[in-house]
């Protein structure tokens, strides 16, 4: 590739680097084929916490078969909800 390339300029906050980049192809400012692969490993996905009720029958219930799995119980639900819109996307064709 090897062009010249433009200057970035500066920006006063994310959101105007946000819309400069949204009308600006970065090919014109950076010569991707010097770019390197890294990798990031103790990069975890955005969580938001929330609050959820269930019978206590049910949290109980839940307990134990995390238990059973040698896992937290909130990390088997939110695996088992995760399968469940897998499923649910995966039957009404969107995925």
């Amino acid at each position: 590739m090897n062009k010249p390339t433009k200057a970035i300029p500066k920006f006063a906050t994310e959101a105007q680097e946000r819309a400069y980049w949204e009308k600006h192809d970065s090919t014109d400012y950076l010569d991707w084929s010097k770019a390197q692969k890294v990798t990031l490993p103790n990069l975890k996905p955005t969580t938001k916490t929330i609050s959820l009720r269930l019978p206590q029958h049910l949290l109980d219930s839940i307990k134990v078969a995390a238990n059973a799995r040698d896992v937290p119980y909130q990390s088997l639900i939110k695996v088992w909800l995760q399968e469940k819109l897998h499923t649910h996307s995966a039957a009404s064709g969107g995925g």
